[in-house]
């Protein structure tokens, strides 16, 4: 993609349903994170949800309306960029499956998927940035979330960026890798399994003894949280991007999360 000499990539940010009413610190991170590596960022006032949520229960009429309008809103951005690897996976790999066989959209949602990504990984795979004067003091674990790590392949690269934070230690949990439970809808079809998941889940993250869990969905951070709160827990939750962005402040998550269950 050729970019403008006198400028960096100008970015459309996708704001997330739950970072919008849970959590906008999160949105102003990624701002600050994008635009300190050079980014002119935009965040369209009438974008929506990406659909995944219609989606996954089958309802894919809802979420190719829903598609549509996200594609119109971005595709004449030179990414769009998400803090989720969630919403990102189902626009870089499910919006192309939505419109087989469509010979309008098609095209248009294969263009939007090939320029979607989640923030951290456009960071670090694109952008090649590292925090800007970033300073955290404690120790943090980090939670792989299933969509980023196994739809985008996103591993190291929040790894990366945490290790260029200055005072911050990376105390890694066992089975980081293994699901919270949340799992969008699946915590409401199969609530006993999914509150065994986040008991174990929340086992591994108080053995570490790290102050702070971080991570890069919402929604398994608020599931975390959520759990971490009920047994008065002291561990703080962030967003990566809150902590990479400096804006990582007070108890986070953990002082309006509820439990998924």
């Amino acid at each position: 993609m050729t970019e403008s000499p006198t400028r960096g990539p100008r970015v459309g940010l996708f704001a997330t349903c739950l970072m919008n009413v849970f959590r906008p610190n999160v949105g102003f991170s990624a701002v600050k994170l994008l635009e300190d590596a050079g980014c002119s960022v935009e965040v369209p006032a009438n974008q929506t949800c990406c659909g995944q949520p219609g989606y996954n229960s089958g309802d894919y009429d809802a979420a190719r309306a829903l598609a549509r309008q996200v594609i119109e809103t971005f595709e004449n951005y030179d990414y769009i960029v998400g803090p989720s690897g969630s919403c990102m996976a189902t626009i870089r790999h499910d919006y192309p499956v939505l419109f087989q066989g469509d010979p309008m959209w098609l095209p248009r949602a294969q263009a939007l998927s090939e320029k979607a990504w989640e923030l951290l990984s456009f960071l670090a795979d694109v952008l090649h940035a590292a925090p800007a004067d970033a300073h955290y003091d404690g120790t943090v674990t980090y939670h792989d979330s299933c969509s980023g790590l196994r739809g985008l392949g996103i591993k190291g690269q929040p790894r990366a960026l945490l290790g260029e934070v200055d005072g911050l230690k990376l105390k890694e949990m066992e089975d980081s890798e293994v699901c919270c439970g949340f799992g969008g809808t699946f915590c409401v079809k199969y609530p006993e399994i999914s509150e065994k998941m986040v008991e174990d889940k929340v086992r591994n993250v108080l053995a570490t003894g790290a102050d702070t869990l971080v991570g890069g969905d919402l929604g398994c951070l608020m599931n975390i949280a959520g759990r971490l709160k009920r047994i008065n827990a002291p561990v703080k939750i962030f967003h990566t991007a809150e902590v990479l962005a400096g804006l990582a402040d007070g108890p986070g998550l953990a002082s309006a999360a509820k439990e998924s269950d």
